[in-house]
């Protein structure tokens, strides 16, 4: 199959600026003169193509056209290919063969198969075969001992240089949108430098970038070449497709390039990472030079190894980035939360604050102060994007790397800063941070004499290094450099962080309040320490290994389930005290998302009911101890099983024994963290319980006692073990047609899947009130769901439009089950988040019961 962005029917036309992205350069119908070729069917027995000059390298009377190959190169020859070809599997790159004797003269020889044809190249034999293996394997040993990645980037174009003997090595980096920069370069003592030089993505064609990937090596030993023309034996039969020959022929636009630069030779070897083009290292020299194969595959060793170290040491500068933002983080929360005004203390960790993300500035808006750090507006600058950044959704981390376009009437800014990403720091009042970065062509350092002038060819002055970096300066004018995901990742973990300083802050100024609400501000913190250990489990179930067999929708709906029991035990913890929930089931949610996968876990106990306040505690407690039995106990190793009893005695106290087994040795932690405060303290100081905790060598043996004032028999027996079966679950008629009301496109598309499969239709999406009411009026559906909240609006003014013509609904939302129903809607049924798409069936029918 070919993937190349290019236009067959372009082949043998002539090429110029205006179609050169169509040039269908994988099909040239030549090659490069420092070889030749042959082409046979599958099979490699037929030839049915041959470059002209063929005869003259291969010691033949005259085109081997529709003759065998053993028959042409001998059969001893062609044995030896066909092994190398079998060898090399069903890749598409070639399989190397070097000082194969054909017709009494050495040669080296590569062979590949791609697009039902076998492709054979020859070239004359190395002579240098172990020097060049010496050589790299130096050059392979020099970058692996390197532990920067920005020192490896400079230090592989003199490596590189040494290696080959090129004239200029340059390393060039590829962008998000495309467009490059040379990073490194070694080259001769008194020519011009590139380093620093950016270009435009049409510098390197779509067609360009999709050969690079497939064949990472392409060398052009002299760009005053004559191609040489292919032959083929049926003219009928289609050009012959040349993506992974080294011999290609090349576009002339490119030779006229490295022309008008005064480069004869060039070579190029990609750099791959994860799959995508990240740069190239590009090789010119000033004098014709052809590269022999087994300097080729030197050199394409040499750039495996390159972009797999260098994809090590990236991953590992983002890890440790990660940590150093999370040190930062932390201590924010530390410190910050101490400060009597949260104002002041994050303005003092501003410059700290500012490192997270590389910027040029900083600005914060808080409390109707304006704080800068670095290159930033003025608070009069700054005025029209704070008015975009209050009508950004709430919650959400914005960016954009092309301000201009969301607000081209604001020149002082525009003229200062070119990008920004917005932070929202609380909701009201309405508070941001904003990261600011210039405009890209002013963070520029030319390496060179800008003066400078090329030769200019006969397809004019866009072929030079000059014009490219001008073509590429217009096509940034205005913008930055983009926004990259990591950016976002620690935009969204600040966010997070300041909330939780703001949130805790505003419980401190409360403390002169009643001993109720300074209580519930405890509590908070405790359910910050509980949502961070809920966050990791979540993260652990994610990145669990699927069973071998498992299939693809069996591992989504397990890690599905699992999430939404987490969720379940994160509702039930912000009860109001006058409620009561069971204990059978709050364990059931708790240990719910490590059940199966073979592990033993033992419920056993009577329906028990806990009062608000002793069910928020033991919440707590037995979250910390499933959370420890998962890291380090019983439920961590495959040996290892739990059981839970419980009981209540005469008095009416309820006992609950927690008993892990099948470890060996372990060890008591050498200190105690806030979870093991939590869980010795909690119950005896919260409610006159107590509390005993012992490290077995077998296992953790725990033992909980909550007094009788807490405790209420609930009259219903409880299942014996975690692990219970669903209800069946009631569902409209299939065919029936469900409007879905949801401003967050991926929860709307899932669930919009999953009602399918369940053969209901979803008869549209409406992100807004405006759109839901025309669809209602447009096309009314027979069913619906709403979410509460759409960005800065309700759906309520939907749910009255729906009950006014009498069509059945459900409300969803993310608060749980204190969610309180709007006045005239207490009969409608109400969803919670994450969905579970029984639990929307159950409630959709539940709707058209009542309606």
């Amino acid at each position: 199959m070919n993937n190349n962005a290019s236009d067959p029917a372009l082949a043998g036309q002539p090429i110029d600026l205006t179609n050169c992205d169509r040039e269908p350069i994988h099909i040239p119908g030549s090659i490069q003169p420092h070889g030749c070729l042959l082409a046979c069917d599958n099979g490699a027995r037929r030839i049915l193509f041959c470059s002209e000059n063929a005869p003259a390298m291969l010691g033949l009377p005259g085109l081997p056209l529709d003759r065998s190959l053993s028959e042409v190169i001998g059969s001893e020859a062609a044995h030896t290919l066909l092994n190398a070809l079998a060898v090399s599997g069903n890749r598409p790159r070639p399989a190397v063969v070097f000082g194969l004797d054909v017709n009494g003269r050495a040669l080296d020889v590569t062979i590949h198969r791609h697009d039902d044809r076998t492709v054979i190249e020859f070239e004359p034999a190395a002579t240098r075969l172990g020097r060049q293996i010496s050589l790299s394997r130096t050059v392979v040993e020099r970058m692996r001992r390197i532990s920067d990645a920005d020192r490896l980037v400079q230090q592989a174009a003199p490596l590189i240089q040494a290696q080959l003997g090129y004239d200029r090595v340059m390393v060039y980096q590829l962008g998000g949108d495309g467009a490059g920069k040379v990073v490194a370069e070694a080259k001769p003592e008194g020519h011009e430098s590139f380093r620093g030089q950016f270009f435009p993505a049409s510098d390197i064609p779509r067609q360009a970038r999709a050969l690079y990937l497939q064949n990472p090596i392409r060398v052009i030993g002299d760009a005053s070449f004559t191609p040489v023309p292919i032959v083929a034996l049926d003219p009928q039969a289609g050009p012959l497709d040349l993506s992974y020959a080294h011999l290609r022929s090349v576009s002339p636009i490119h030779c006229e390039y490295l022309r008008n630069m005064g480069v004869a030779a060039s070579m190029s070897v990609s750099i791959i990472i994860d799959g995508a083009l990240w740069g190239l290292i590009a090789c010119h020299h000033y004098a014709p030079k052809v590269l022999t194969m087994a300097d080729r595959a030197a050199a394409e060793m040499v750039g495996d190894v390159f972009s797999m170290h260098l994809d090590a040491l990236h991953r590992r500068h983002a890890r440790d980035a990660e940590l150093t933002a999370r040190r930062a983080l932390d201590d924010l929360l530390a410190n910050a939360v101490r400060a009597e005004d949260a104002g002041p203390a994050l303005r003092d960790r501003l410059p700290r604050l500012a490192d997270l993300i590389p910027a040029d500035g900083v600005g914060m808006w808080f409390d109707g102060v304006w704080t800068t750090v670095g290159h930033a507006p003025t608070e009069a600058q700054a005025a029209p994007l704070l008015a975009l950044a209050l009508e950004l959704p709430e919650g959400q981390v914005f960016r954009t790397d092309h301000l201009a376009s969301l607000l081209p009437d604001a020149a002082d800014l525009r003229g200062l800063v070119a990008g920004v990403m917005v932070v929202p720091l609380s909701r009201r009042p309405r508070d941001f941070m904003f990261y600011f970065r210039k405009e890209a062509v002013q963070t520029l350092d030319w390496g060179g004499d800008p003066n400078k002038t090329y030769e200019t060819g006969p397809l004019g002055d866009r072929l030079t290094p000059r014009k490219s970096f001008a073509i590429w300066k217009e096509t940034v004018r205005d913008k930055c450099h983009p926004w990259s995901e990591a950016d976002c990742r620690f935009a969204e973990a600040l966010r997070i962080a300041v909330t939780e300083v703001l949130l805790f802050n505003s419980e401190v100024l409360a403390d002169e309040r009643s001993r109720a609400e300074v209580r519930q501000r405890v509590l908070n913190r405790e359910l910050n320490h509980r949502v961070k250990n809920i966050l990791a489990i979540i993260q652990s179930l994610v990145n669990r290994k699927p069973p071998e067999g498992e299939t693809l929708q069996g591992f989504a709906g397990s890690l599905r389930g699992r999430i939404q029991a987490l969720a379940y035990a994160h509702d039930q913890i912000v009860r109001d005290d006058d409620e009561t929930g069971l204990l059978g089931d709050l364990l059931a949610a708790e240990l719910g998302p490590y059940a199966g996968e073979g592990r033993a876990i033992r419920l056993d106990g009577p329906a028990v009911a806990l009062d608000g306040r002793a069910f928020s505690v033991m919440a707590l407690i037995l979250h910390e101890m499933a959370t420890n039995a998962a890291k380090y106990g019983a439920l961590s190793r495959a040996s290892g099983h739990l059981s839970v009893a419980w009981h209540v005695d005469d008095a009416g106290n309820c006992h609950i024994d927690w008993t892990e087994d099948g470890l060996e040795g372990l060890v008591p932690p050498a200190r105690s963290g806030f979870g093991s405060a939590l869980v010795e303290q909690s119950l005896p100081f919260d409610l006159g319980g107590e509390s005993r905790i012992a490290f077995r060598p077998t296992g953790v043996a725990a033992r909980f006692m909550l007094p009788a004032r807490f405790v209420r028999h609930a009259g219903v027996p409880a299942a014996p073990h975690a692990d219970r079966a669903a209800p069946a679950t009631a569902a409209p008629r299939p065919g029936r047609r469900v409007l879905l009301v949801e401003d967050q496109t991926l929860i709307a598309l899932s669930l919009e899947a999953e009602l399918q499969d369940h053969g209901l239709e979803v008869s549209g999406r409406a992100a807004s009130v405006e759109a839901a009411l025309e669809m209602i009026d447009h096309d009314p559906p027979d069913l619906a769901v709403l979410d509460v909240n759409l960005a800065d609006e309700t759906s309520l003014p939907v749910a009255e439009r729906l009950r006014g013509r009498g069509i059945p609904f459900v409300f969803a939302t993310g608060y749980g089950s204190d969610f309180d129903l709007p006045a005239g809607f207490s009969d409608v049924p109400v969803a919670t988040k994450p969905y579970q798409v029984h639990d929307i069936l159950r409630k959709l029918s539940e709707a058209e019961g009542r309606g």
